[in-house]
This record gives structure tokens, sequence and C-alpha cells, in this order.
């Protein structure tokens, strides 16, 4: 029975049989289709009903954030390079200031706030928790949902929470392209039955602030939670945005990046390592071994096996590298042909895996351009060829400052809900929020690393 591996789509990527081992090539020519593409209500959008909420579908299945858990858990350069976008994106945490100017070059001259209470909340567990966790969704599925929690009346924001995204659904939008309710459920992709699942209100992505103002004014927070979606709006997907890395996934980088180990384990696990043939003729043993001086044929067995191996353990090991091996054989007088006589060849590995390894490196680096890391930066650099890179300390460097500089849009997107809760309750609207980074320089600058606030 032949064994088959598949991809996620139901793609056959490798088969192997008892005496064959096949793999595709290429990328197959039908994709599935975008596992978002969101339309206006009343459109031919991929729907499913939960109780009296039509829900927009995630994925034409609902269950994407399932599949791509899945598929970034299986490829280690798509799942490390996420992490590592997640980590330079938070920096060394945020800080409240007041920008109070500007110097001759630019540079904002910031003071700190006097109530000390922000810098308290802004290094807490309950800021840190959220904004690791809102840009990993972010980042891994393209949306992340953001929780506001109330006090008893409604008055103030008492925490900020990220719900997380493969629970959470979203109705279709209204007649006039409003979504308003957030469906949440553990039992996703299944429909949840009646009492499995909660609904959230969805603040208005446009002027979150002021939506919660207007439900304050309306007595509409007392006991209640809202949602707010953050997302890169970069996919125009207004249900759920595509993350970056699925652009890669679409081209077929990550299937391959996934297949090219699976091809070469099960290479590895099948090939024959035969080092040696070794030729030994009949007559041989019949001078060596003469069958008359052993009472029983096992007898005679027993003596050949223990010949045969001490010839492998006298010629195989690190100790007998390069050692010679001796043998004697007979000229026949009558045809002048060799007999008796030993042949020892090489056998020659037919198993190349330099192009598979070439194959895979460039799958690596199509995965960190998608998701636009540097593969220097993280060692991914090739010695040569058209994925070739310098992988020195300065490249490493400008690499991780050119991360720092983009992330700056991102940042700003998970700061949003921060100064929603900061205004909410009343802060001063003078205080922006700004992040810590650590950047890496060169040692005759006097130091290894320095602090830098963005």
């Amino acid at each position: 029975m032949a064994d088959i591996l598949f991809n996620q789509n139901g793609v056959p990527l490798l088969a192997s049989g008892r005496s064959y081992l096949g793999a595709t090539t290429g990328v197959p020519a039908d994709r599935p289709k975008s596992t978002v593409s969101p339309k206006p209500s009343g459109s031919d959008l991929d729907k499913t009903t939960v109780g009296n909420y039509e829900i927009a579908s995630w994925g034409p299945n609902n269950d994407w954030p399932k599949r791509a858990d899945e598929i970034i858990n299986k490829v280690g350069t798509l799942n490390t390079g996420l992490r590592f976008t997640r980590n330079f994106t938070l920096g060394q945490g945020i800080f409240p200031c007041i920008i109070s100017g500007y110097d001759e070059k630019g540079n904002e001259l910031m003071t700190a706030p006097k109530d000390q209470s922000l810098a308290i909340f802004a290094n807490s567990r309950i800021v840190r928790r959220y904004m690791e966790k809102a840009i990993r969704d972010f980042l891994k599925l393209g949306i992340g949902f953001v929780q506001f929690l109330f006090n008893e009346d409604g008055s103030q924001i008492v925490g900020v929470n990220t719900i997380n995204a493969k629970y959470c659904r979203l109705t279709v939008a209204d007649k006039d392209g409003l979504i308003e309710k957030c469906i949440v459920s553990g039992r996703w992709p299944d429909n949840p039955a009646e009492g499995e699942y909660t609904v959230y209100d969805v603040l208005d992505e446009y002027d979150p602030f002021a939506d919660l103002q207007r439900r304050r004014w309306a007595n509409q927070t007392k006991g209640k939670s809202y949602v707010l979606c953050i997302r890169d709006s970069w996919s125009n997907n207004e249900y759920y945005s595509s993350p970056l890395w699925y652009a890669a996934y679409l081209a077929g980088w990550v299937d391959i990046a996934n297949m090219v180990p699976a091809f070469l384990k099960k290479a590895y696990t099948n090939q024959i390592t035969w080092k040696w043939h070794i030729q030994i003729p009949y007559a041989f043993w019949d001078k060596q071994f003469p069958v008359n001086q052993y009472t029983t044929v096992d007898l005679r067995k027993a003596a050949i096996e223990q010949y045969m191996d001490d010839v492998e353990n006298n010629l195989c090991g690190v100790d007998n590298a390069d050692k010679p091996i001796f043998t004697f054989f007979e000229i026949n007088p009558m045809n002048g042909k060799a007999e008796e006589k030993w042949i020892i060849e090489p056998l020659n590995n037919k198993l190349n895996n330099e192009q598979n390894l070439i194959t895979s490196a460039a799958a690596n680096s199509e995965i960190m351009f998608a998701i636009m890391v540097n593969p220097n930066v993280m060692g991914a650099g090739m010695p040569g060829g058209a994925y070739a890179g310098n992988q020195g300390g300065s490249n490493i460097r400008e690499a991780y400052l050119v991360n720092v500089a983009n992330a700056w849009l991102d940042r700003q997107t998970i700061l949003d809900p921060i100064e929603i809760y900061h205004r909410f309750n009343g802060g001063d609207e003078s205080v922006e929020w700004r992040f810590r980074n650590t950047v890496l320089t060169t040692l005759d600058s006097g130091s290894g690393t320095s602090k830098t606030l963005s």
C-alpha cells in the first residue's frame, strides 16, 4: 500500500511504496480560494448561522485559524520568523511621555507625565499580556480581537484583554456595511449550540473612542464588554485580514519548506548505506576452511562467520581509517587469469541532497521576504547563488534597524487600545505612548548595545 503525504488542502506532496519514492514538483495549478473574501451583506459571501446571528465564515470551511496554526507550527522558519517579528515589534515595552518640543535635528523632546500611575500601568502584566497576544494574532492570523472590560457602573475601563482570535468570528455586515457583533466560542469551526458562545458588540473601527463615549452617554457600558478589531488593512479584506505570510503560502513556498525535510527524512529512512562490495571466490573458502577439518557443517559455518567478522572489524571504524588490506591469489598458468582473487569496490552513493538543500534555503528566504524579515538577521543567508547575502555584523545591525523602523505602523495599531483606555478614564490627552528599543552597535562606539526611544 502506498504511503502518501498530503498538504492541508489534499494535494499530494510525497508518495512512497515498497519499491519507489516519488515527489510532486512545482506549485499546484489550482490553489484554494482566498481564506478571506469579505463582501457586503447579501452577496455570495460564505456564511453560517449561529442562533439568530449570521456569521461571516473565516475561510471556505470556517476553519482558517485552525489550519493557519497547523501550517505555522510545521514550518520552523515561518514560526520563528513570526516570533522574531513579534519580539522586535514589542521592543522593550512602552512608556508614557509628553512631547514638549523638538531639537534642531527634529528629534522629540520628551518629559515624564506627572501621573506616576501611568508608568506603573505601562509596565504592568495586563499591558504586557495584552500586547504580546494581540501582536501574536495580528501576525499569525492577520487580525486581533481586543476586549475592553468595564467597572460595575460602566464609567471606567478597568482592563484590556486579547481574546484568542482562533475562537472569534464576525457577523455579516448590515446594510450600511457595519460589522456589529463578534461571536466567541471554543467550538469553532463547528457551529456552537445555544449556551456555547458569547456575543460582544464590535466598536466602530473609524473612531472607536468616540463610539465608546456615545455608548457611555447612552448608559450602554454598564455590565458589558466591547471588542475592537485591530488589523493590517493591506489585504483589503474587511472581515478577516490576510496575514503577510499568506502570500508565500499561496505561492507554494510554505509547502516547499515543509516538503523538503519530509522528502529527505523519507529518503534517509529508506536508502541503502552499503559502503563496500567485497567479492570473494568460492575456492578461497575451500582452501581456508577445508571441509575435512570440521566434524559438522555448523562448526565450519561458525568458523567462516567468525572470520568475516574479523575482516569487517579490521577494516571498519575510525581506528582503521586508511588501513591497507593484503590479499594473495594465484595465476592460472594455462590462461594467465587470476584465481581466488578478492575484489573490493567502493559503492557510489546516488543520494545527492545538495539541490534539495538549496531549494529548502530558497523557500526559507522567500518566507522571510514575505514577512519582511531580512534572512541574514536570522542566520539564514546563503553562501552563494541568487539568495546569497552578507551575514556580517553590520548587515545584521542594519537589517534589524530597518525592521524596527518598519514596525511603526504596527506599533501604533496595538497602542490604539492603550490610548483609548487612558483617554476614556479621563487621562491627560497630551500624554503619548512610545516604545523602548535595544539597538545593536559596534564595539568601537564604546558599548555593544544602546537604548533608543520610538
